[in-house]
Parts: structure tokens; C-alpha cells; sequence
């Protein structure tokens, strides 16, 4: 009888060590964010973020495998919130009755754009080049990535897609420097005029 007990006693306890372990980690992470915004991705170090969400070290390591691992983290989440926005407002858009592909465009960038100056802290940290070893590959990939859905919103025209990219993340970088949600409206004001060049040429000669 007291074998059953203590397997149940096991099975209910389950539940709580996890929260505490997804507490734990979630404390790490909020700590980690505030040193690497404070100090800088270089300068911080393991110690200053366990010190900051009163942890031990080895509980660190437990959740995470250093410091790289730490920052990779806060990105792949302000990434995933960012992707989150983004989807909703082109639903939202479509919902609404928006058929331009550009329209659509314009609205998840405005939801990109909100929240970076949401997190600006956050997504200024990304942008200073003080990153882990081989961030600025993983940036670059992401953005790639990102223009090749856009690709497929505007019917792979590469050359459009250039060009609001290339836009799109001058954009980022001033509104997150400035905080400035004017520059933003502006921006997006002048990348909703763009148009494929089949169009212009058109436009043109005709």
C-alpha cells in the first residue's frame, strides 16, 4: 500500500517540479535579457545573469548550455512573437477585404515595425552586431528566408522583393534607433506606392 501512495505521490509531484523548472527558466531568461541589454552581449557573463534571477549556475546549464545559448533563445522568441504579429495582421487584412498583395504587405510590416518599438530594448540589442560567433549568419538567413515568402505574396517577383526588402529592414533598423512610430507611418507610406517594374514600364509606355 505505501508503494501506491509514494507512486502517487510521484505522479502529483511530476506537475510541480516542472513548473518550477519552466519558472527557473523563464527567470533566466528575463535576467539574461536585462544583462545583455545593460552590458552587452560580450561583456556580460554567465555569473551576472544567474546573480540577476537569483539562481545557481548549475541550474543554468541545467536549462541552457551557456551563454550563446541564452541570447539564441530571446531571439528565436522575439522572432516567434514577431512572426505571430505579422500573420495575424495579413489575416486581418484579408479578413477585411484587402486584395492587394502589397496592402498586405504593408499591414504585417506595420505590425513588424509595432513590435519592435514594443521591445525596442530587445530588438535594439539584436541590431548592435554584439552578438554570439556566427549571429550575423543566422540574421542573414532569416531575412532571406522572410523575402522568399515575400516572394511568394508578390508572384516571385525578385526584383520587387529586393527592393522592399532591402526597404523593409532600413526601416527596422531607424524606427529601433529613433523609437520614432512617425518614421514608421512615413516608411510604409512610401513602400505601399512601390510597384513591380512590368507595371511601371507599363504605365509608361503606355
Amino acid at each position: 500500500m505505501s508503494e501506491v501512495t509514494s507512486d502517487a505521490d510521484a505522479v502529483a509531484l511530476q506537475p510541480r517540479i516542472s513548473e518550477r523548472g519552466a519558472a527557473t527558466r523563464s527567470s533566466l531568461l528575463a535576467a539574461a535579457r536585462e544583462v545583455f541589454i545593460s552590458k552587452g552581449f560580450a561583456e556580460a557573463g554567465v555569473t551576472d545573469v544567474v546573480a540577476r534571477a537569483e539562481a545557481s549556475v548549475g541550474s543554468l546549464y541545467h536549462h541552457f548550455s551557456g551563454k550563446a545559448d541564452l541570447y539564441l533563445t530571446l531571439w528565436e522568441e522575439f522572432q516567434a512573437r514577431q512572426t505571430q504579429r505579422t500573420k495575424e495582421a495579413a489575416r486581418a487584412a484579408r479578413t477585411a477585404g484587402e486584395a492587394d498583395p502589397m496592402g498586405v504587405f504593408v499591414r504585417a510590416a506595420r505590425a513588424y515595425l509595432d513590435g519592435c518599438l514594443e521591445e525596442r530594448e530587445l530588438a535594439a540589442l539584436f541590431l548592435r552586431g554584439d552578438g554570439p560567433p556566427g549571429f550575423d549568419v543566422i540574421m542573414r538567413d532569416r531575412l532571406r528566408q522572410w523575402a522568399q515568402r515575400n516572394a511568394a505574396l508578390f508572384e516571385d517577383d525578385r526584383a520587387l522583393v529586393v527592393v522592399i526588402t532591402g526597404a523593409l529592414a532600413a526601416a527596422v533598423s531607424e524606427v529601433v534607433r529613433t523609437g520614432d512610430p512617425r518614421l514608421a507611418d512615413d516608411v510604409l507610406a512610401i513602400i505601399g506606392g512601390i510597384r513591380p517594374a512590368a507595371s511601371a514600364t507599363g504605365h509608361s509606355s503606355g
